[in-house]
């Protein structure tokens, strides 16, 4: 056998994983999995929060951060775990993060599918008792499409919370449905307000029931819960549609159903909330219902006095006084006039946009 020959069969035996007699060959790794399961559902954590990086850029990076990357419990990395994420090489990342790799391929960061195995993680809230449903700090969160007539390519959300107990709102412009921009806007609202944040309580979209956002909530100590699928009814009170300041039908009353992409305009959507916010927080009255009683085939609805989320905050009787002076100290800085006006002109900037 001339010597191209030998190579030839030599290279296709590697490639085919049999030898000459047609017997697979044996694997020639033995010994215990250096990177174990536990090490890879780590690595699949700090992949996901530093938002899908190529082992290339990965791999130095939890070399030269892994100070602060173990300190974050969400990550549950330990000093064996951290050891080995050290030196860990590029191809071996790429080559177990490839299915997830080419998921995110197949669907888009935007609407990637949660995994049920971290669906299965997130508790399932079905209702609220009545004492949760009188203290402020539960929040409920959504997210508004703007994509116009066409859900196609890349387009603005805004992501809605609310209090279940007042039915303070808030409003934040996102670029798309990634997840990156989900978790920094939670981080912001939880920030800015003055409330507690006991809760968040979100549906299945994928923008929320990711492992960014779970990591975010863990580091945080925000209890995460989520609704049952397809149930909207769990997630009543940002989801609501028949009362007028639903945060879903506060965005499609100022902000109407274009379709909106880009940076600019993001920018002039976040204008728009920048002076709606507190006009709808501190002065703008709403109602709560108070109960829903069905006779036959009607059904009764009883609804509270009109009174702005300040106001409801402002008798609760369960928030801090301390917080109830913040309160006082910021609706004397607004002018509801003001607001409104700075409210229409930002809308104005963003029709002529459109025109």
């Amino acid at each position: 056998m001339c010597k191209s020959d030998k190579t030839g069969n030599d290279l296709h035996e590697r490639q085919s994983g049999k030898n000459q007699t047609g017997k697979k060959r044996s694997a020639n790794r033995k010994g215990k999995r250096v990177y174990t399961d536990e090490v890879i559902s780590c690595l699949r954590l700090i992949w996901t929060f530093f938002w899908y990086k190529c082992g290339k850029i990965l791999a130095p990076l939890m070399r030269q951060q892994m100070r602060y990357i173990a300190q974050w419990e969400a990550f549950h990395v330990t000093d064996e775990i951290a050891e080995k994420l050290k030196k860990i090489s590029p191809a071996t990342i790429d080559r177990y993060l490839k299915k997830d790799k080419d998921a995110l391929r197949l669907k888009g960061k935007s609407l990637t599918k949660p995994l049920a195995s971290l669906k299965s993680r997130i508790p399932i809230r079905t209702f609220y008792t009545p004492h949760e449903r009188k203290t402020p700090g539960f929040w409920q969160i959504d997210t508004v499409h703007h994509c116009g007539q066409s859900a196609s390519g890349q387009y603005l959300h805004t992501l809605t919370a609310t209090d279940i107990a007042t039915g303070r709102i808030e409003l934040r412009s996102l670029l798309n449905n990634a997840q990156r921009w989900t978790f920094e806007a939670l981080a912001d609202i939880k920030a800015a307000v003055i409330l507690p944040v006991l809760e968040f309580h979100s549906d299945n979209g994928s923008e929320f029931i990711n492992y960014a956002t779970e990591a975010w909530c863990k580091k945080e100590s925000v209890p995460f819960t989520r609704s049952r699928d397809r149930r909207k009814n769990d997630n009543c009170f940002v989801e609501q549609s028949n009362q007028r300041f639903a945060n879903g039908a506060v965005v499609r009353e100022y902000i109407g159903y274009y379709r909106l992409e880009g940076s600019q305009e993001q920018a002039r959507v976040s204008a728009v909330y920048s002076s709606l916010i507190p006009l709808l927080n501190y002065f703008m009255p709403d109602q709560k219902l108070k109960s829903k009683t069905r006779i036959g085939s009607k059904e009764i609805k009883v609804y509270d006095e009109p009174r702005s989320p300040f106001q409801r905050l402002i008798e609760n009787p369960q928030l801090d006084q301390k917080i109830k002076d913040s309160l006082l100290i910021q609706i004397s800085l607004y002018n509801p006039v003001e607001l409104q006006h700075n409210v229409n002109k930002a809308i104005l900037r963003l029709r002529q946009r459109l025109a």
